[in-house]
């Protein structure tokens, strides 16, 4: 890639993405290690406790994202003015992520199945540009499908969400 196009436009810079990742990396290991410590993460005189093996993962985990943000606090291995996205190519990505994470929500507030009818029919409309009948025709089908097979077929019940909008049917 050349110089030219790496400062061409306006986006995030590749120093932001390295912080934002060894951050999270570290908040990760963090939480591995917290929850090792939680569980024992002592030689016991039987062998190792649960969180032995968890603890010492957590902790490379730790030193690695650690080394990761030094180097990019201090601008290590990076090229100044070096894009990691420009944001109209993040304008897509986006575009599919956050509904995505509506989606993982609504899941835990109204269920799988009303959340999945309700994510399929809008991304038709929204992405596909089919119309809102479609939309809904097919996205109360596929979840129909799912229900049938899940709930009546193999007798697998799934998450119904919080308000378990299909208490209504028995369920």
């Amino acid at each position: 890639m050349s110089d030219k196009h790496e400062t061409a436009g306006r986006g995030i810079s590749m120093r932001s993405a390295e912080i934002v990742v060894a951050l999270l990396v570290l908040v990760m290991g963090s939480v591995v290690v917290y929850d090792s410590l939680r569980l024992g993460a002592k030689w016991a005189e039987d062998g190792p406790e649960a969180g032995y093996f968890p603890f010492y993962i957590g902790a490379l985990i730790c030193i690695g994202g650690g080394v990761t943000l030094i180097r990019a606090l201090l601008g290590k291995g990076i090229k100044k003015d070096a894009l990691f996205v420009e944001f109209e190519v993040l304008k897509p990505v986006l575009s599919v992520l956050l509904p995505a994470a509506v989606f993982v929500f609504g899941i835990q507030m109204i269920g799988i199945y009303v959340a999945s009818a309700l994510y399929i029919a809008v991304f038709m409309v929204w992405l596909g540009k089919y119309s809102w009948i479609r939309g809904a025709v097919v996205g109360c089908g596929v979840s129909a499908v799912m229900f049938m097979t899940f709930e009546v077929w193999f007798k697998v019940p799934l998450f119904k969400g919080e308000f378990n909008p299909l208490s209504f049917i028995g369920y």
